[in-house]
C-alpha cells in the first residue's frame, strides 16, 4: 500500500491531459479484464438505457470504466496539489453558495458520478462540513483517503454506523452535511422507488434529515470538463418544499434530478455499483450471471 500510494503522489505532478489519458488507458485495460464488474455495468445500462442498442450500451460501459479510472488517478491531484492549482482546475458554477450553507441546517446532495471527490473538494476549499465515512480495513490507506478529505476546512467525517443522530447533531451545530444518497444499503430506511423505471431501494435519509431539522437540500455534481481541461462542479438552487408531507414522494423526486443530471454525462454515473441488489419480496435478483461473458467475443 505504500508503494500504491507513493505511485499516486508521484503521479499528482504530472500535467493533467497527461494524468487523464493514462487513466483512460488503465479503464480500457480494467474493462477487458474485470469481467464481473462488467457484467453489473451492462445489466445496470440495459435497464436504466434500454433505448440504446447492444453496442452502444458497450460502448458506454467501456467509456464508463475508462471516466472511474481516470477518476481513481487525478484523485492525486484532489490529495496533493497546492490549492493555487486545484482552484485553477476545478471550475464551480455558479460558486459555492456558502452564504447559503451556512444560514442553516444544510444538505449537500452529492450522486454517485465519478468525479464526487472533486464537488467535495470545491465544497471544504471554501466551508467545513460533516459526511459519512466508511472506515478503510488498511489502516495507511485510511489515513491518506482521511487526510485527502480534511486537509483544507474542517471536515468531520460520522461513521455509517451510528445512524443519524450524530448528523442531525452536526447541522445543528453549523455544519453542512455533504450527503452521497444513491447506493443501495439494503432495505433498512430504505422506499423502493423508480430509478429509470425500476425499482430501486433507496433511502429516504434525505428526506427524514431534511424534515428533522428544517434543512434546505442543495445538489451538488462534479463532472469532467473537455479536453481535460479540469473538472465542472455544479451547486444547483436548493429544492422548494423538500421534502413536503410525503417521504416516499420526496425520494421519488431525489432519484428523478439523479436521472435527468444522469442523462447529461451517462459514461460518469458509477454504474459499477448494484444499484438493484435488493429487490422487492418475491422478485428475483438481476445480476446473477447465467452463463459465460461474451460480450467481448
Amino acid at each position: 500500500m505504500r508503494l500504491l500510494l507513493g505511485t499516486m503522489w508521484l503521479l499528482h505532478w504530472l500535467p493533467l491531459p497527461i494524468l487523464g489519458r493514462l487513466g483512460k488507458l488503465v479503464g480500457s485495460l480494467l474493462f477487458m479484464v474485470l469481467r464481473s464488474r462488467r457484467h453489473i455495468t451492462l445489466t445496470n445500462l440495459r435497464l436504466c438505457l434500454p433505448d440504446l442498442s447492444e453496442s452502444q450500451r458497450l460502448a458506454l460501459a467501456r467509456e464508463h470504466f475508462q471516466a472511474y479510472a481516470r477518476s481513481v488517478l487525478e484523485r492525486s491531484i484532489l490529495w496533493w496539489a497546492p490549492e493555487a492549482r486545484l482552484r485553477k482546475l476545478i471550475v464551480v458554477e455558479p460558486r459555492v453558495p456558502v452564504d447559503a450553507i451556512m444560514s442553516g441546517p444544510t444538505i449537500l446532495l452529492c450522486p454517485h458520478f465519478v468525479c464526487l471527490d472533486v464537488a467535495g473538494v470545491a465544497l471544504v476549499l471554501e466551508s467545513p462540513a460533516c459526511s459519512i465515512y466508511t472506515s478503510q480495513r488498511n489502516l495507511i490507506f485510511d489515513k491518506a483517503l482521511r487526510d485527502g478529505r480534511t486537509r483544507f476546512h474542517p471536515v468531520k467525517l460520522l461513521s455509517r454506523a451510528e445512524g443519524v443522530k450524530p448528523i442531525i447533531r452536526a447541522m445543528r451545530e453549523g455544519l453542512p452535511f455533504f450527503m452521497l444518497p444513491d447506493m443501495d444499503f439494503g432495505a433498512k430506511d430504505a422506499a423502493f422507488v423508480p430509478f429509470f423505471g425500476t425499482p430501486a431501494a433507496t433511502l429516504t435519509a434525505p428526506a427524514r434529515i431534511a424534515a428533522a431539522v428544517n434543512a434546505k437540500v442543495i445538489p451538488v455534481i462534479g463532472t469532467f470538463l473537455p479536453n481535460y481541461r479540469g473538472w465542472k462542479v455544479t451547486f444547483y438552487p436548493a429544492w422548494d418544499n423538500f421534502p413536503g408531507d410525503d417521504i416516499v414522494a420526496a425520494t421519488r423526486r431525489m432519484n428523478e434530478f439523479i436521472e435527468a443530471r444522469v442523462l447529461e454525462a451517462p459514461a460518469e454515473y458509477f454504474w459499477t455499483h448494484k444499484r438493484f441488489k435488493t429487490r422487492p419480496e418475491g422478485i428475483p435478483g438481476i445480476y446473477e450471471q447465467g452463463g459465460p461473458d461474451t460480450t467481448l467475443r
